[in-house]
């Protein structure tokens, strides 16, 4: 008889996490109205989709982890400490689109928010960030991947994102 792992109580506390996401979903799902819309669904199918995911993927965390531990886990990698400079650089192009989006529009915002994450990116992967070039680089790629994103939604789908020019074109 083989012998067992011995359970870790991080583990339970992390499926014990999800099933109380996966609740708290199901619980905000109640209040959205479940009239059937386009395709025959309501806007409540897919909130009880994923609680649905999150309860059964939260049950066998827990199970895992009450009868022996995680398995086949492999060992972490990456540097033993975070680099909180990189997380610092990443945060600040989540905030910084959050609260500029309304007043410089969805394209230049998303921009934004990728290049200050991609700088962030590679300080953590121990890479330079790269002086003002590579920056202005980065800002045309957000741009680019931005522009076609806009404007699926805004021209094809007929969604109102913020923009700069008052237009659905930028």
């Amino acid at each position: 008889m083989s012998e067992r792992p011995p359970r870790s109580l991080h583990e339970a506390a992390l499926a014990a996490g999800v099933l109380a996401i996966g609740a708290l979903l199901a619980f905000g799902a109640l209040s959205i109205s479940a009239e059937a819309g386009y395709g025959g669904v309501g806007p409540n199918f897919l909130p009880w989709v994923v609680s649905a995911a999150l309860l059964v993927c939260g049950a066998l965390l827990l199970w895992q982890a009450l009868s022996g531990g995680f398995r086949d886990r492999e060992a972490p990698s990456g540097a033993a400490h975070g680099d909180w400079v990189a997380l610092a650089w990443v945060s600040a192009g989540v905030l910084v689109t959050a609260a500029l989006i309304t007043r410089i529009g969805f394209v230049l915002a998303c921009a934004l928010c990728f290049t200050l994450a991609v700088r962030g990116l590679r300080g953590a992967e121990g890479r330079p960030a790269g002086g003002m070039t590579q920056t202005l680089i980065d800002a045309a790629t957000g741009v680019a991947i931005a522009l076609p994103v806009f404007w699926l939604f805004s021209k094809l789908l007929a969604i109102n994102l913020p923009n700069l020019s008052g237009t659905t074109w930028l």
